[in-house]
């Protein structure tokens, strides 16, 4: 889901509700947000594609410094939708948020010199409960727009898809 909000602007600045608890319950996300973050990465960066085993975490990101290419990829066994991903530009400009549901890892690319995003989380991190999924991963075969990622040993060394799929399988 991508969210859009209304924005004022005048010879001043701008102005936004980035939440509003019954705007949000109309588009279905009447949830209990637990913890806020706040990330800056440099040009090229690839975080992702991460997320938390159950009970999971679902957020709305937003960048807002720069621009980021956000993604969310359907990982939820039985799913439809399964192994599918959607992309969207997330810019200070533009200033769009992006709802992952819980069951879709998440990540994205930065495609200004620096970029900073916020994501607004319905539980808090938990590290034992972190988990991820190739960034590059063939059978996502998700259309970076980044030639040379920067990234996380993490990220190096995370499991492919096939690998999430048996252990959810066993």
């Amino acid at each position: 889901l991508v969210i859009e909000p209304d924005v004022h602007d005048d010879s001043r600045g701008f102005f936004f509700e980035s939440y509003n608890a019954e705007r949000f319950a109309e588009f279905g996300l009447d949830l209990d947000w637990k913890q806020d973050n706040h990330v800056r990465s440099v040009k090229g960066t690839v975080r992702g594609v991460h997320f938390q085993r159950p009970p999971g975490q679902a957020k709305i990101v937003r960048c807002v410094r720069g621009a980021i290419w956000d993604l969310a990829v359907d990982i939820r066994p039985g799913s439809p939708t399964l192994g599918k991903w959607f992309g969207v530009e997330l810019t200070e400009e533009n200033k769009k948020m992006f709802f992952v549901p819980i069951g879709f890892a998440h990540g994205y690319a930065v495609l200004s010199d620096e970029a900073e995003a916020l994501y607004k989380c319905t539980n808090v991190y938990v590290p034992d409960l972190e988990d991820g999924i190739m960034w590059n991963d063939p059978d996502f075969n998700i259309e970076w727009p980044v030639a040379e990622p920067i990234l996380s040993e993490r990220d190096c060394t995370a499991q492919s898809f096939k690998q999430y799929l048996e252990k959810m399988n066993s």
